[in-house]
């Protein structure tokens, strides 16, 4: 029989899951559930209802406890912790009495503009559109009613752990969302703060989270956290619960990146690379600065479209093979068109494509309209045309790549993959070797992503020694005899991927006239 309390469990809120994922003490994962949900567009903002949220997270459970039932025969209780990590950034405001006061507002919106730019420059300090900071500063801009009724500002995961204990508190990893930290002190930058009061007259410390570090507590799960998370009853209160966490710091403890001169990325829905800096970086549009779940300085190049329109073709092609009578399965067909582009010329044969959902920080695009396109002599094959949105996907995100390792001169000693573009094995990760001309490493675990890195968060929570860090902490109990995979691209893949980035950089005026035309 298991014991459940030698167990600690992780969810995350992701763009289109939500999944939960319980380990061992040997931080072996043992179990899990998960709910499928997707972004609205709903009056020109990207959003999530709340009811959707409450739906989504019980049914993830629920799915966990029959996983539990089914493996073990045990109902699920109780467990040693539990942690809760989502999507960063976004908008939540509430007023004194826990009323929402705005419709949620995600990461993928790129409706404040003038706030970034104009606290950007306040701060001396990068404010990237998506960050709480700005969301709140453009509602003050647009003079909406509820700003003056705020009492409580927060993010996704920052609610979910509301909810579940009581405490207004995260991690300081998912805290760098929302507002500037001074890694020093582990906390909200204050002279940032009091030029924010001057501006506004707003004492952020009265309405945002208190910031946390990993391996301290963020309280308990209480009577009504145990009903939000399980109508049924069957989950005790008591449970010990860590700092609420964001994807970004998730995705490092998932792949051991939290030394610096480690890195991963995660590509998805989005894509974003993390690099752990030894030094703070000078003032990037396109970087942002946040922090690791213990508060050490992390350059973040953040991506708002990656795989979606790598999907939208899949499906397309799905769709065709059951008109043909042929119906296939969704997952081997990924498997075979990925691997199909592995016999692409290395540049994709003269083909483009820019895969933009919805608008760019990187480039400059307030919006997105996916697009491919080609020259009449250019060669037009199955294998080109899936490399080219292979290559797409990760575009964006070289270029922001290069500010660091060439205007800033970071080193980078060890990358690793993780996400659904690196499910396949050894395509996503050559194409993110070419795309970095650097060696790319995929762990075993990887896969399990983010809800794994929030439970291995609430393990070092109980488990560690006194004393011992984080890093050593993952090296030592947790990745010691890990299986990964490293993986460098041919010459040729560097040099077809750097052909490629120029054409895409050039064909770039084309994308901002698309977002006018259509």
């Amino acid at each position: 029989m298991m014991n459940l309390e030698k167990t600690v469990l992780g969810i995350e809120l992701g763009s289109t899951r939500i999944k939960a994922v319980l380990i061992d003490e040997r931080h072996v994962p043992v179990a899990q559930g998960d709910f499928e949900w997707e972004n609205l567009l709903v009056n020109g903002v990207w959003t999530y209802s709340m009811d959707m949220v409450h739906t989504g997270l019980q049914a993830c459970f629920a799915n966990l406890q029959a996983d539990v039932k089914a493996k073990f025969g045990a109902e699920l209780t109780t467990v040693g912790a539990i942690g809760v990590s989502a999507m960063m950034h976004g908008y939540l405001p509430f007023d004194k009495d826990g009323k929402q006061l705005a419709e949620f507002r995600t990461w993928r919106n790129t409706i404040t503009g003038e706030a970034a730019e104009e606290l950007t420059a306040l701060f001396g300090f990068n404010i990237p559109q998506r960050w709480s900071i700005a969301h709140l500063y453009q509602s003050i801009l647009n003079g909406e009613e509820h700003v003056k009724d705020i009492a409580f500002l927060t993010t996704l995961a920052g609610y979910i752990h509301w909810q579940l204990t009581g405490e207004k508190v995260m991690g300081v990893g998912e805290a760098s969302g929302m507002f500037p930290i001074d890694s020093e002190k582990l906390d909200y930058d204050e002279g940032m703060v009091q030029k924010f009061k001057a501006l506004t007259g707003i004492e952020l410390r009265d309405i945002l989270p208190k910031v946390l570090t990993a391996g301290q507590s963020g309280g308990a799960l209480t009577a009504a956290g145990a009903r939000f998370l399980d109508p049924t009853g069957t989950l005790r209160p008591g449970i010990p619960v860590a700092p609420c966490e964001g994807d970004a710091g998730t995705g490092m403890a998932a792949t051991n990146s939290v030394r610096p001169r480690t890195g991963n990325v995660s590509a998805g829905t989005s894509d974003f690379a993390m690099i752990v800096t030894e030094k703070p970086l000078g003032v990037h549009r396109e970087i942002d600065m946040v922090t690791t779940p213990d508060g050490a300085p992390v350059a973040m190049v953040h991506c708002n479209n990656c795989t979606s329109d790598i999907n939208a073709w899949v499906n397309l092609f799905a769709e065709y093979s059951e008109m043909m009578g042929t119906p296939v399965n969704k997952g081997e067909l990924f498997v075979k068109l990925f691997n199909k582009a592995l016999e692409g010329d290395s540049d994709c044969g003269g083909l483009l494509s820019f895969n933009y959902f919805s608008g760019e920080g990187v480039t400059d695009l307030d919006e997105g309209r996916p697009a491919f396109a080609r020259m009449p002599n250019a060669k037009f094959t199955l294998a080109n045309f899936m490399r080219t949105h292979l290559l797409s996907a990760l575009a964006t995100l070289k270029i922001g790549l290069d500010i660091l390792t060439q205007t800033e001169q970071v080193a980078i000693d060890k990358l690793y993959g993780h996400g659904g573009f690196f499910k396949t094995p050894v395509v996503g990760q050559r194409m993110l070797s070419a795309a970095v001309d650097a060696p790319v490493s995929v762990m075993e675990t990887a896969g399990e992503g983010g809800p794994y890195g929030m439970a291995l968060l609430c393990a070092y929570m109980l488990w560690k020694d006194e004393g011992e860090t984080l890093a050593d902490y993952l090296d030592n109990k947790v990745f010691a005899d890990a299986k990964s995979t490293t993986l460098m691209a041919e010459p040729s893949d560097v040099a077809g991927f750097s052909v490629f980035l120029s054409r895409y950089k050039k064909a770039l005026p084309m994308e901002r006239t698309a977002t006018e035309v259509l």
